[in-house]
Order: C-alpha cells, then sequence, then structure tokens
C-alpha cells in the first residue's frame, strides 16, 4: 500500500511574525518500512512557541518545520511499536512518517480512556514536564514561597501555576485578556490580572504581592522581566523558559539591566530546557497523569481542526489566541 504524506515546510525565514507565505504545503510518496521501522499517522499535532527562535537556529529553508505530535503506529515491522499503539513523536508537521523507533515514546501504557490522547503534547508531555522541571529542579520551590509566572494562560504558564498551588504556595499570574484572567482565578490562583489593561505593571506586581516573589518562572522576557527584577526577594530563583515578547523583534531590544537586582537581592537565574531532565520523565508522566486523574491539573485545550491549518494555528498560538495549550486535530 502506497502511502501519501502531507507535509508544512518552511518556505521562507521569517521575518519578523510569520506569515502564511512563509509556509509551503508539500505531498511525498512514502517507501515501505524495513525491519525495525514503524509507519505512524499524526493524530495530534502541538504547535510552541519555542518553535519560532528554533526556526532560526536549527532549520534551513526547505526543511518541514519541527514539532512533536501523538501519532497512531499504522504498520509495524518493530516489536517495541505494535500496530494500534500510541506514541510521541519528533516528526514535525507530518500526516505520515516513517521512523526507526529510536525517538519514539509510548504514551503511557495504562493511559485512561477518559484522558485525551492530545494531553501527550499537552499537560502529561513536553510542556508538563516543563513547568514541574522548571518548578521542582530550577526553582527549588517550597510550600509557603510566593510564585510569579507569567503568559500564565498558555499551555506551561497555566501547568506551573496549578502545580504551584499543588506545592503550597501563592501563585500570581497574568495573562492579555480578561477572559484569560478569569480563567486563571477559576484555576486557583490566589491572585492575576491583564497586563494589557493595568494602569502600571509595576504597581500591579507590587499589590499582587506586597512582600515580593521568591521564585519567578519566566515565559516573556523584555520589559515584564525589568518590572519584576525590583520586586525578587533575597535569595530568590528564576528560571527562564521562554521569551515570547522577543521571537519576533527585527530589532534586538536591549537593557534596562539586572546585574545590580541579581547581586544585591542574591538572585539566581537560571535558563532550561526539558531534555535535561529526559532520565526523569516516566516518573514524571506519571505523576502529572496522576494529578490530572485527581483533578489537581485542569486541561484547557485550543483545538483546531484539520492540518491544513497548521500555519494558521501556529500563528494564532503567538498571537495569544489560546488559553491552555494549542493543538491541531489531523
Amino acid at each position: 500500500m502506497v502511502v501519501e504524506a502531507q507535509l508544512w515546510t518552511l518556505r521562507h525565514h521569517f521575518v519578523g511574525f510569520p506569515k502564511v507565505t512563509d509556509f509551503e504545503l508539500k505531498k511525498e510518496q512514502l517507501r515501505k518500512i524495513k525491519d525495525g521501522e514503524v509507519l505512524l499517522e499524526a493524530v495530534f499535532l502541538s504547535v510552541d512557541p519555542y518553535m519560532r527562535p528554533y526556526s532560526k537556529t536549527m532549520m534551513k529553508e526547505g526543511d518541514v518545520m519541527i514539532g512533536a505530535q501523538v501519532a497512531k503506529v499504522i504498520q509495524s515491522l518493530n516489536p517495541a511499536f505494535p500496530v494500534g499503539s500510541y506514541v510521541v513523536a519528533p516528526c514535525g508537521w507530518r500526516t505520515h512518517s516513517i521512523s526507526d523507533g529510536k525517538r519514539l515514546t509510548l504514551l503511557l501504557a495504562d493511559w485512561p480512556k477518559d484522558v485525551p490522547l492530545s494531553l501527550g503534547v499537552g499537560a502529561i508531555g513536553m510542556p508538563g514536564l516543563t513547568a514541574l522541571y522548571g518548578l521542582e529542579e530550577v526553582c527549588e520551590i517550597k510550600k509557603g514561597e510566593t510564585l510569579l509566572v507569567n503568559a500564565a494562560a498558555g499551555a506551561v504558564g497555566s501547568l506551573v501555576g496549578q502545580i504551584g498551588k499543588i506545592k503550597g504556595c501563592k501563585v500570581v499570574g497574568c495573562a492579555g485578556t480578561d477572559d484569560k484572567v478569569q480563567y486563571l482565578k477559576e484555576l486557583g490562583f490566589d491572585c492575576a490580572f491583564n497586563y494589557k489593561t493595568v494602569p502600571s505593571l509595576e504597581e500591579a506586581l507590587k499589590k499582587a504581592a506586597p512582600d515580593g516573589y521568591d521564585c519567578y518562572f519566566e515565559n516573556v522576557g523584555g520589559d515584564f522581566s525589568t518590572a519584576v527584577m525590583p520586586l525578587m526577594r533575597q535569595f530568590g530563583r528564576i528560571a527562564v523558559c521562554g521569551s515570547i515578547s522577543m521571537y519576533n523583534d527585527t530589532t534586538p531590544q536591549s537593557g534596562p539591566y539586572i546585574h545590580t537586582h541579581m547581586i544585591f537581592k542574591q538572585l539566581r537565574m537560571e535558563g532550561f530546557l526539558v531534555h535535561r531532565w529526559e532520565h526523569k520523565n516516566p516518573e514524571a508522566l506519571k505523576k502529572l497523569m496522576g494529578w490530572v486523574r485527581e483533578g489537581k491539573l485542569k486541561c484547557s485545550e485550543h483545538v483546531t481542526d484539520g492540518f491544513s491549518n497548521m500555519p494558521a494555528a501556529f500563528m494564532g498560538m503567538l498571537k495569544g489566541d489560546n488559553t491552555g495549550k494549542a493543538v491541531v486535530k489531523a
């Protein structure tokens, strides 16, 4: 059986905000699989902020857009991945892929039927692990501390806040619409505000936590980060996960600079990539699944139908159209 794959490629490197014309949809006839290989069919595809900066550093024009997907094994010559099983695969924006299995992760064997498979690229996948490791490994968060997270209604931020509450912390979050602020309050954030409508970001941050912040989970960068630094407490920890406010800049942002605050408040600021703790993933994924099953982690998804809409879903995510995780149903 000849299988035809559809794939979205990077026609042009992005200059500023991505445009529809930067992408190209192509078709590809796939060969028969060999011993040890599997044929995958995409079920849910992830669109994430990291794709924007990574496209510049890791891709050439003409490459298939990078990304993860939940896929179904539809042909197999690899006993580790039987036909009908589901995997998380780093296959990029493709409907069908051939894999030797080396970079595939089977979904948890006891995945409950009432938990959407799409969470494999969401709360029980990379975004969930990012939130968990950023708090546990980088921030080393402790019960009773005050945690700040920006982009708090997004895929990672919404989980950061909820895990902070599970850990017994006071959680402050901000987002860019009133609906998203209401969503954060429904998730149990102690304080949430719309950073676009407050008269002063600095005053809103002070009002939310008059005694300052022990931990800051950074997703935005730029001016927001500048406003937070004076409000960090002694020995505060900052987990730098992203800087989405800067991804589409054509002219790099500069200063103010943070050194004085870092020195006199004795802060620790650390960038991180989730793959650093890959050896902990099996147990961490079970922990995340447990919290989902117990109702401690609520997972909102912004689902776009149709593989043809991958670029629109990606650009919408970068504009903040999504509440929770943005995914595409193939």
